[in-house]
């Protein structure tokens, strides 16, 4: 029996080893929608049964890839394939609190520049501070928004 584990721990670290992308240290990645009104499918295909219509700047985390087609998940959990052409580099995020405060700073204490309802999109800049995330709202305001009230970050 110890035999026996030993052997699958060197299989499993081979395997965190040859094909790091599936390891827990894995980043993940997120998408935006890149035009309006961009039919999602249950399968990589035009063929395919079509599930929904995502809008402009959705953001989207991708679950896998294949030629032409991405394989992703949006903040609901629901999963759905798009057309690589119409997924953008430029990255947003989504409030999922019922009502968020974008602050001045990553700090609660600094000063409230606007408030955001649940749904609405905001522009990812960067998540270089723990437990924060520097957004722009469509009217040009930026600031700091908490990582526990968004997703897509």
């Amino acid at each position: 029996m110890v035999q026996r584990r030993g052997l699958i721990g060197s299989v499993f670290l081979y395997f965190l080893l040859v094909f790091p992308r599936w390891s827990a240290a894995t980043e993940i990645e997120f998408f935006s929608v890149a035009a309006n009104a961009i039919t999602m499918y249950d399968a990589p295909s035009l063929n395919a049964e079509k599930l929904y219509v995502a809008s402009l700047n959705l953001p989207l985390e991708v679950v896998a890839k294949v030629e032409g087609w991405v394989k992703v998940r949006d903040s609901s959990g629901a999963v759905a394939w798009i057309e690589r052409k119409f997924l953008s580099d430029k990255r947003f995020i989504i409030v999922t609190a019922s009502l968020a405060d974008v602050f001045e700073a990553a700090d609660v204490h600094s000063p409230l520049i606007f408030r955001v309802q649940r749904h609405v999109v905001l522009e990812w800049l960067s998540s270089d501070i723990a437990g924060w995330v520097k957004v722009r709202h469509r009217d040009g305001q930026t600031g700091y928004i908490r990582v526990n009230q968004v997703w897509g970050s």
